[in-house]
């Protein structure tokens, strides 16, 4: 016989407490010198997908993240995508690189996520 116990879980006042962690912590690195500088790549017009970017743009940017988002063409080549990640790869500025998934029909999703440089 199983006793399982649940808990309630307040996703609000998470989501509230980890912002608000992350900002403090971007504020110790702004303090040493580094912006964190976080590049986000949207290739093609789903909306859903430019909620889920502009969401995290919004939030980054509310922690003094530095954000900038590279909209590209649903017609955008699989090497025009990797060009711009090798190029967002070798900004300093650039902490860290989100590629919008899903990508547009054609583009290997795989390829590029292993092309960006942890």
């Amino acid at each position: 016989m199983s006793t399982a116990v649940s808990k309630r879980i307040d996703g609000k006042g998470t989501a509230v407490a980890v912002r608000a962690d992350v900002a403090v912590r971007v504020e110790r690195l702004v303090a040493q010198g580094v912006t964190p500088g976080l590049a986000v790549v949207l290739v093609g017009e789903d909306p859903a997908s430019q909620v889920y970017v502009r969401n995290k743009d919004r939030a980054a940017t509310g922690a003094g993240i530095a954000v900038q988002t590279r909209k590209l063409s649903s017609e955008t080549t699989q090497a025009e995508l990797l060009a711009v990640v090798d190029e967002l790869n070798a900004d300093s500025s650039v902490h860290g690189i989100l590629v919008q998934l899903p990508l547009p029909k054609g583009l290997d999703e795989g390829e590029v996520v292993r092309r960006i440089d942890p």
